[in-house]
């Protein structure tokens, strides 16, 4: 089984929890790696986190050029006409993550799947569809891309969910991320908002708010 290229923070004792977080276009799993030390979790959540590089790719919205990408966006519209196809791959790659924790004696209602962005739309579908019951799914600055075609697994129905979004962000409006909600509310999700006066970016706020709900998401597990 081959896996994707992760960067890896192990606790300080062994690990019982894990969140594999996902980046946005054009960064790499370095990206959120820093947030880490700012994430206070009391001593019995001892996680790992897991963030995974996404493949170099060509991105059509980018005149063609090379970068790290979960998928091709084809237009930069409201919607984003998006390459399914390679969505789905990446999804297949992260659940596969995700299958590598269970494996490493960690309990599927302990590990989390966060993403921002572009990140947060292959999150969406890895979580939902994953199937075993997760601890809960962290979605920032992004968009609910497969909402018209995801089957949720039926052990991820009730999946706790929180989705983060700047006011002023010029890159993924806020109302892609509301529609989420929508989507997700349909699908019979109850999620949780944050809102947040900042533009595509993670806010010292947010990642208060992030530990906070990380405490929540494994005690609740």
């Amino acid at each position: 089984m081959t896996y994707l290229s992760c960067v890896e923070i192990e606790p300080k004792q062994a690990a019982n929890a894990s969140v594999i977080w996902l980046h946005g276009l054009g960064a790499n799993g370095h990206d959120f790696a820093p947030i880490v030390p700012m994430i206070v979790l009391p001593k019995e959540h001892q996680v790992r986190y897991i963030f995974p590089h996404a493949p170099e790719i060509k991105v059509t919205i980018n005149n063609g050029y090379k970068m790290p990408a979960w998928y091709d966006i084809l237009e930069m519209t409201l919607e984003r006409k998006i390459d399914m196809p390679g969505l789905m791959a990446s999804v297949a790659q992260v659940q596969r993550l995700i299958q590598r924790e269970i494996d490493r004696g960690i309990d599927s209602s302990r590990i989390i799947v966060a993403g921002f962005s572009q990140g947060g739309a292959v999150a969406y579908q890895s979580a939902l569809t994953f199937a075993a019951p997760l601890a809960g799914l962290m979605v920032m600055s992004s968009y609910f891309a497969t909402h018209k075609t995801v089957e949720p697994h039926k052990h991820n129905l009730a999946l706790p969910i929180h989705v983060y979004h700047g006011s002023a962000d010029p890159i993924v409006a806020e109302s892609l991320g509301l529609d989420a909600m929508k989507h997700l509310e349909a699908l019979g999700y109850t999620p949780n908002y944050s809102r947040y006066p900042a533009e595509h970016t993670v806010t010292p706020q947010q990642i208060n708010d992030i530990s906070k709900h990380i405490r929540q998401f494994l005690t609740m597990s």
